[in-house]
């Protein structure tokens, strides 16, 4: 997030899009219903009629997978009407010329015949996110979960700079992290292309400093592999071993039934969780770890705020710290690597981390910093870009839409598109050991329209058979005012009907993301 939380509420205009908010965020969504209270406007641009759309000015409805053609098509309308911000693009970017040439034709027609938005309903959004003093930009993996995520995301980043909404309060383009700690996960390097703080793994400088803190030669200047690489080598065979921390790919892997035939052909599995999974009953060997009630340590959230999370309870058994784990295998393999605790290894990532380098374990006793945090008298960087962007211009990129890898046709007429429920988190791996939760929401379910539903002479409750060309799955039918003719919705925490049996493993060429949130289906009635 280039902005804080609370700064959403200070926003003129918010515009959600990619985000099932409520259900996925229900802390930060109470910010943006807080700010609608207080007369600000909310604009919702979403496949499905979900929950925030009560409390929007206008809810508009792309067709999955057709989010650059609109954003290309607000920007159109911007740039047409003279609404852009001039002294802000001259100043603070570049490439201007480029990206004006290639939205000069997105005009709201255009769009509309693309996208299924009506004209007029573009036209407003874009005057109204225009000319607000202040417009936030709010995300999630409804954008990035695409072949075509990553330019997703610099279209939005496009809009927000043509507007002048980044590097200032109640602004700015806010991704909001599907899990507590992940990014600090990336913060920390748990990418294949990066050491901490995302200093390339090519950079010679940083893989220089790393040696000479970490006392050894030799570390590799090539990237690693993405999690989804892995598993399509491993079921080429050339992977041979894969250790897993605290993920279920099992359920959450696209394409399930292939991701399990590779995971099958390694020669070696190693997984380390806090329950059984669908994923551990694969492994070879299964390492018992602590859950974060039973640990020390930082957590970095959203907002880019590093916080301290303190033991609570002891754990059970013969579990070990997630570290302890790691240091043990490193031992074994010939490294020594150990520590007191989990402050001196905070101590280490300062060391190694510019943009943690101020933050100290003393500091972040009560409040946490947002990093970048440069030395220990900064106070930390609540809004990034308030004088100039990373690389010193902000670049506009000019992009094209380009269609989902999959589109329905005559044998799979219906899109699905997955993901979470409020009930359950990810694949359950906690959430599925809650009686009240479990209650709450006992099953998956295929939500359809009442008029899909009817077409194929269906109701609530009915069995059907969902099918791709990758997979099966049987589930109880839900008519649902959520859903809009033609867009299936099915939520992916179920091992037992697992949406990712039909999802399709095509990925994003830059970030090698899979398009979980559009293929083709079709639906028939099951049996019970």
């Amino acid at each position: 997030m280039t902005n804080t939380i609370a700064d959403i509420e200070t926003s003129d205009m918010i515009l959600v899009t990619g985000s099932n908010t409520t259900e996925n965020h229900p802390v930060l969504s109470s910010f943006v219903k807080r700010a609608v209270l207080k007369g600000k406007k909310l604009y919702v641009i979403e496949p499905r009629r979900i929950k925030l759309t009560e409390h929007a000015t206008k809810w508009l409805r792309p067709t999955p997978g057709t989010d650059i053609a609109w954003i290309n098509g607000m920007m159109h309308v911007i740039i047409k009407e003279n609404l852009h911000n001039k002294d802000f693009i001259e100043n603070r970017t570049e490439n201007f010329e480029a990206l004006k040439e290639t939205v000069e034709k997105y005009t709201p027609e255009h769009v509309e015949d693309i996208t299924g938005i009506k004209a007029d309903d573009l036209i407003e959004v874009a005057r109204q996110f225009a000319k607000a003093p202040a417009a936030s930009i709010l995300y999630c993996m409804g954008i990035t979960q695409h072949t075509c995520g990553t330019d997703n995301v610099k279209s939005l980043a496009n809009l927000s700079m043509l507007c002048g909404h980044l590097g200032k309060p109640g602004g700015g383009v806010n991704p909001l992290r599907g899990q507590n700690n992940v990014q600090g996960a990336c913060d920390m390097g748990g990418l294949p292309n990066v050491f901490t703080a995302y200093q390339l793994v090519g950079n010679d400088e940083a893989r220089s400093n790393y040696e000479k803190i970490w006392n050894t030669t030799g570390m590799s200047a090539s990237p690693g592999l993405p999690v989804t690489e892995m598993i399509q080598k491993a079921y080429e065979g050339d992977f041979k071993s894969l250790f897993v921390i605290g993920e279920n790919p099992m359920v959450s892997d696209p394409d399930l039934n292939h991701a399990k035939k590779a995971i099958a052909n390694l020669d070696f599995f190693v997984v380390q969780d806090i329950f059984q999974t669908e994923t551990t009953r694969m492994a070879d060997v299964v390492l018992p770890a602590v859950c974060f009630a039973e640990k020390n340590g930082t957590f970095s959230n959203t907002e880019r705020r590093v916080q301290r999370v303190r033991k609570a309870v002891e754990a059970p058994g013969e579990t070990k710290q997630d570290w302890e784990i790691i240091c043990e295998i490193a031992k074994r393999m010939g490294y020594e690597m150990s520590y007191e605790n989990s402050q001196e290894i905070f101590e280490e990532i300062r060391s190694v981390t510019p943009s943690y380098k101020g933050i100290t374990w003393d500091r972040i006793d009560k409040i946490g910093i947002h990093w970048p945090c440069p030395d220990e008298t900064h106070e930390g960087t609540p809004i990034l870009h308030t004088a100039q962007f990373t690389r010193g211009k902000g670049l506009f990129h000019a992009i094209d839409h380009t269609p989902p890898a999959e589109l329905p046709d005559e044998k799979y007429p219906y899109i699905l598109t997955t993901g979470r429920v409020l009930y359950h988190y990810h694949t359950g791996t906690m959430t599925m050991k809650t009686d009240g939760l479990n209650m709450l929401s006992p099953e998956c379910f295929v939500e359809i329209s009442s008029n899909d539903a009817q077409k194929l002479g269906l109701d609530t409750g009915s069995m059907v058979d969902v099918s791709s060309r990758r997979g099966k799955i049987s589930a109880k039918l839900k008519v649902s005012s959520k859903a809009v003719d033609g867009t299936i919705f099915i939520p992916f925490h179920f091992a037992k009907a697992a949406a990712n049996e039909l999802t399709n493993a095509k990925l994003d060429p830059i970030a090698k993301i899979p398009e979980f949130k559009v293929c083709a289906i079709k639906i028939e009635p099951g049996t019970v």
